[in-house]
């Protein structure tokens, strides 16, 4: 055979038939309207958490003000940390831009794990719950796009 006949011959399984159904019972389960729904219900609790920490930080309230000054940050910081969370949380909300959005939420939710690291607060009460948070926000998005799914599938063990 030659190098020609040998790229037509692609052994790549994940565009033949046979692995077809496999990708599709993995994420069959999830495409149902239960699960569409629960990702639209964890986006709607997850946006509502966050929409209220850029709002009390974008109004500058004392308990953002203080809060942030005790994490070592400068009170100038609030309102630009509350414009970054606000910019983030629209591009989550919109569909075509919601992977862009958890992945800026992501690094913006990893400085804040670092920042809670770097001033010694509790870690499941403090440390971890921006990633409970990221993670929230990954699952709903998950639930809710099948892109998403295909890129990132959970298979049973067979």
């Amino acid at each position: 055979m030659t190098a020609m006949s040998l790229e037509n011959h692609s052994t790549d399984l994940s565009h033949s038939p046979a692995a077809e159904p496999t990708a599709q019972a993995s994420t069959a389960p999830f495409t149902s309207k239960k699960a569409l729904w629960t990702g639209r219900i964890l986006t709607a609790l997850v946006a509502l958490f966050l929409l209220f920490d850029a709002s009390v930080k974008l109004l500058e309230l004392p308990m953002a003000v203080e809060g942030t000054a005790s994490l070592g940050y400068p009170q100038g910081a609030v309102f630009g940390i509350g414009v970054v969370g606000l910019v983030c949380l629209v591009l989550y909300l919109i569909p075509r831009t919601a992977v862009l959005g958890a992945i800026l939420w992501t690094g913006y939710l990893g400085g804040a794990v670092a920042t809670h690291v770097r001033v010694n607060n509790p870690l499941a009460s403090h440390t971890l719950f921006p990633i409970y948070v990221g993670a929230f926000l990954w699952a709903a998005l998950w639930l809710r796009d099948a892109r998403l799914r295909s890129l990132v599938p959970f298979r049973r063990a067979t």
